[in-house]
């Protein structure tokens, strides 16, 4: 009996030790301050208008949950430094340019603005962005 409680024990703590865990290698971006010069030259067709909102709360300024499940990956918003990873907007930002490209089908938003409205109680903040520009589609690539 000892032995299978043992065993049970054992492979309750392995359970508790593996957990689940996600992994992202993505290539940071820096911010656009300079000409970009490539030999890859992209035909983009810029449509209607479109736009995406998204909503993130922070707690203490450290826990962030709310933004989504989906989020566009490696672009810079313009908060650069050591510290871009403390920006609380950012997973917001990331969520409604998602929500905006998903729904109007783009490949990119062509001159996207965001509008970040927050509500801060000290401890806890409301962030709220939404983003509008162009639709743009890549027709294509030479």
């Amino acid at each position: 009996m000892t032995n299978k409680l043992k065993l049970s024990a054992a492979a309750v703590a392995l359970t508790l030790l593996a957990g689940c865990s996600s992994y992202n290698a993505s290539q940071p971006t820096s911010g656009l301050v300079a000409n970009v010069e490539s030999s890859v030259k992209a035909d983009i067709k810029v449509g209607q208008k479109i736009s995406g909102e998204a909503t993130a709360n922070v707690l203490m300024g450290l826990i962030k949950w709310g933004a989504g499940d989906h989020f566009v990956d490696g672009v810079d918003y313009g908060t650069g430094g050591a510290l871009s990873f403390a920006d609380p907007s950012a997973s917001a930002k990331a969520a409604a340019a998602y929500n905006a490209v998903k729904a109007s089908g783009a490949d990119l938003i062509v001159a996207p603005r965001y509008e970040i409205t927050t509500e801060d109680y000290v401890v806890f903040k409301k962030i709220h962005v939404k983003v509008t520009g162009y639709k743009g589609t890549i027709t294509s690539v030479k």
